[in-house]
């Protein structure tokens, strides 16, 4: 091996850990739930995007393993090949009418959905104009556009007035983009939709929506634009499977139109060997539940009312959240991850954010209550973020 790229690698990881900025993986020795046994100890489970408890549901254990059994282990080959199978067409239109729009195509994630797509839809003779605190595949989509910075500009978080500045001195390009999450991942944060749709429709652009968070949570389960009734109105809605949906993969839905393009330029679906059958059934499956069983979705905000209310209670600072992404906002990104290993010695898993993924001093521990905790879990963990709050001096 090369010594000059191993001391490099040694030296950056000795970096991070000297500005408390490593973060080590964390090994899940059972199955997603409210519970879960983390390096041999049982803990409370507060770190996962499991939103409705589906991961381990037994519909979609039933659904993967009849797929299997007709289907086999694996797709064989990439979408446009021999790998697109009855079933990824089924998922397809599945998600196309749970959301409401002509057409959807899935990616290998989210990530690989954003990547995929925002490159394939714009030119050296368009601008896309995206939030500050955007998810990083969107940041990453706009650089692999290869578009220099004044084509990619940004606009101040959820500020409207900023947002029609770069609309109004962007006006001589031929399409424009604007991208927003729908929920932002960090502070759990609602994209303010009718004003960006207003605001685009006044100066003719375009308007996609990543609702990796909103997908399962937000308007009956459908997204953030069902949650202000603006989905006719939006161009492109990215959504996930991974997360309320409990599986793997990303999708977007929109025109038919769409579709067909991708379907025909996206480097990450042309390229990449299609999910297995096990993960499309399981996502159809959890489809049906999620439209079958509303109580799924209620579930999960009695659970995100009863955390956030009892840690405000507590006096912590959950940020500007508006749903059940609930972050404990401690600023020090020593004091965080110290806050972090507190409550695992007390039997609670809640991890830090530290930079890069948050700003600098805006370090927290991230929670996210689901549907698969008990009340009785919920009030356990409190007991512990108060415990341990006091001794680090976060609380009174």
């Amino acid at each position: 091996m090369n010594s000059t790229l191993q001391n490099w690698l040694h030296e950056q990881i000795a970096d991070l850990k000297e500005q408390n900025l490593y973060r080590p993986l964390v090994e899940l020795q059972t199955a997603q739930g409210g519970r879960i046994t983390v390096n041999g100890r049982r803990v409370i489970n507060l770190s996962s995007n499991n939103y409705l408890g589906l991961a381990n549901h037994p519909a979609l254990k039933e659904a993967a393993v009849r797929a299997v059994e007709q289907w086999g282990a694996g797709a064989g080959a990439v979408r446009t090949i021999i790998g697109t199978m009855s079933l990824h067409e089924q998922l397809e239109r599945r998600l196309a009418e749970f959301k409401h729009v002509e057409a959807a195509i899935v990616f290998q994630s989210g990530f690989t959905a954003n990547a995929g797509t925002i490159p394939t839809i714009t030119t050296k003779e368009d601008v896309i104009i995206s939030d500050e605190l955007n998810h990083a595949s969107i940041i990453d989509g706009c650089r692999l556009t290869g578009l220099p910075s004044e084509q990619r500009p940004v606009y101040r978080h959820k500020d409207m007035n900023s947002l029609e500045e770069v609309l109004k001195r962007s006006q001589s390009y031929r399409k424009r983009l604007i991208i927003t999450d729908g929920v932002f991942s960090m502070d759990g944060d609602i994209a303010p939709l009718p004003e960006i749709i207003a605001l685009a429709e006044r100066y003719d652009a375009a308007v996609m929506v990543d609702d990796a968070h909103g997908s399962g949570v937000l308007g009956g389960g459908r997204g953030t634009a069902y949650h202000f009734q603006v989905h006719q109105k939006i161009d492109i809605q990215l959504g996930t499977l991974s997360k309320a949906v409990g599986v793997m993969g990303g999708y977007i839905a929109g025109s038919m139109a769409l579709r067909d393009w991708l379907t025909q330029r996206a480097r990450p679906f042309l390229f990449s060997t299609a999910h297995p059958p096990a993960v499309v059934a399981a996502c159809i499956a959890a489809l049906d539940l999620m439209e079958r069983d509303p109580s799924l979705t209620q579930r999960l905000w009695e659970n995100t009312r009863y955390w956030q209310e009892g840690l405000r209670a507590l006096g912590f600072d959950l940020g500007a959240t508006e749903t059940p992404i609930t972050p404990i906002i401690v600023g020090d990104e020593k004091k965080a991850q110290e806050l972090q290993r507190g409550l695992f010695e007390e039997g609670v898993l809640a991890l830090s954010v530290v930079f890069p993924t948050v700003a600098r001093g805006r370090a927290r521990v991230r929670t996210m209550p689901n549907a698969s905790h008990e009340k009785a879990d919920l009030q356990e963990a409190l007991e512990a973020v108060e415990k341990v709050g006091k001794r680090l001096g976060l609380i009174g």
